[in-house]
Formats: C-alpha cells, sequence, structure tokens
C-alpha cells in the first residue's frame, strides 16, 4: 500500500510540474516581467526619491515582498487551475475512487503548487539581484518561510477549485482577495508609518506575516517577530490542510 501511494504520489507531481513547464510562457514568465517593472517603477524611479526605509534603501526594502508576491500568486493559482482542471474533466472522481489515499493525493497537488511558487520565486529573485546585490541574511529561514507560506496557499487554491462552480470562479479570490491583501501586506511600505489603530489592523492581515519573515530571512530585520510569523503559518496550514482533507473526504464539490 506504501507503494503504491508513493508512486501516485510522484505521478501526481510529475504531472503537475510538466503541466506547468509545458506553458512556461504563461506560467513562469509573466511573474518576472511584472516583477521587473515593480522593481524599475517602485525601486527606482519612485525609490530614488525616498529615502531609507527599515534601514536599508528603498528598492532593497521592497524586493523580498516582490518576491514572496510572486510565490503566493503562482502556488495559489497553479493548484486551483489544475485542480478545477481535473474536476471538471472528472479525473479528480477516478483519484477518489481508486486505492490511493485522500493524503497523497493531496501531498501531491501541494507539492506540485510548491514547486511552481518556489521556482518563480527563485527566478523573481535572480531578476532582483539585476538591481540590488543583496543575499539573504539567513538562507534556511528564507526558504522555510517561503515553503511554507507556498504551502498555505497551495491549500487555499484547492479549496478555492473545489468550490468552484466555473473557470471564472477561480480568478475570484486572486483578484478581490488576494491581491488586495498582498498590496496591503506591506510590500511597499512598513507598518510602522502607521499610527496605532491601522498598525493593529494591518497586523489581521496574515500576508503581514508572511511578507515580513521572509524579509527578517534576506535582510535579518522585521516588522513583525519572527515567531509570530511562524505560530500564524502553522496555524493556516493545520486549518487549510483540515478542510481540504474534509472536502476530498466527503467528495462534496468534486463528486457529481
Amino acid at each position: 500500500m506504501l507503494a503504491l501511494n508513493l508512486t501516485a504520489f510522484r505521478t501526481i507531481v510529475r504531472k503537475e510540474i510538466r503541466r506547468f513547464m509545458r506553458i512556461w510562457v504563461q506560467t513562469i514568465t509573466p511573474p518576472a516581467i511584472n516583477a521587473l517593472l515593480y522593481l524599475v517603477i517602485f525601486g527606482g524611479l519612485i525609490g530614488s526619491r525616498i529615502s531609507e526605509m527599515g534601514g536599508v534603501s528603498y528598492l532593497t526594502f521592497i524586493m523580498p515582498g516582490i518576491i514572496m508576491m510572486g510565490i503566493i500568486m503562482n502556488s495559489y493559482a497553479n493548484v486551483s487551475s489544475s485542480f478545477f482542471s481535473g474536476k471538471f474533466q472528472r479525473s479528480i472522481e477516478e483519484m477518489l475512487v481508486s486505492p490511493v489515499s485522500n493524503l497523497t493525493i493531496l501531498l501531491g497537488f501541494i507539492t506540485g503548487g510548491v514547486c511552481r511558487g518556489l521556482l518563480v520565486g527563485f527566478i523573481v529573485a535572480v531578476v532582483a539581484l539585476g538591481f540590488t546585490q543583496t543575499v539573504p541574511a539567513h538562507p534556511l529561514i528564507t526558504l522555510l518561510v517561503a515553503t511554507m507560506a507556498s504551502v498555505v496557499f497551495s491549500l487555499g487554491g484547492l479549496i478555492n477549485a473545489v468550490l468552484a462552480r466555473s473557470f471564472d470562479d477561480i480568478s475570484i479570490i486572486p483578484n478581490f482577495v488576494l491581491t488586495p491583501l498582498t498590496y496591503l501586506g506591506g510590500i511597499f511600505f512598513s507598518i510602522e508609518l502607521l499610527s496605532g489603530f491601522w498598525q493593529a489592523i494591518a497586523k489581521l492581515n496574515p500576508i503581514l506575516y508572511m511578507i515580513n519573515g521572509f524579509r527578517f530571512g534576506i535582510l535579518g530585520s522585521s516588522d513583525i517577530p519572527l515567531l509570530h510569523t511562524f505560530v500564524v503559518l502553522l496555524l493556516f496550514i493545520l486549518f487549510l490542510g483540515s478542510i481540504a482533507m474534509r472536502m476530498l473526504s466527503t467528495g462534496k464539490g468534486i463528486k457529481g
């Protein structure tokens, strides 16, 4: 049974990676171009008129957030689109009635999302090196925060795919929830600039913790204690993971 699940896991992951690599012009190139535009416009043009933020140049300050934005969006998009396509084509139903465990199916899709998220993050980081020669102050923390954040949004993408009724529903959460929360998550500003009330409001945004944890890994400083970042990430992984497993177990929204 273990061998069966390992084979199924490898097959799902291989399929997911081949899927987004086959259409790399749509999945990999746009985030790199977007990052380049953000760095040129906000970091180069606007940043040259802004003094240091968080003890570093403005360009260096926003760089971790831009990388994390690429990781978040692509992890989410990969799983939501792939899982919904499988649901639409009825291939997910075939998986659910097979001897493969639901946990294996979940881990396979999540791993695919993490692979795309981290690959895009790496490419955006390489692009950013053309603007600021910043290397991670804490490489292991950087990788751990990036991976955990990618898992969180891969799980979110899967849940969105289960609940979606059409392909249009896949774009609702990224456009109307993730994008605003990401922009308000401290990519372009330090929450120390906000008043006490608005700081408290900002701290309700979970993406704020992820971006600041990633910024700590790269720059060695953050507006949010690192422990808080890991607590938020772990809680979201457990919470969303339990919801995703429940959905796969009941088949609600998946089985016709």
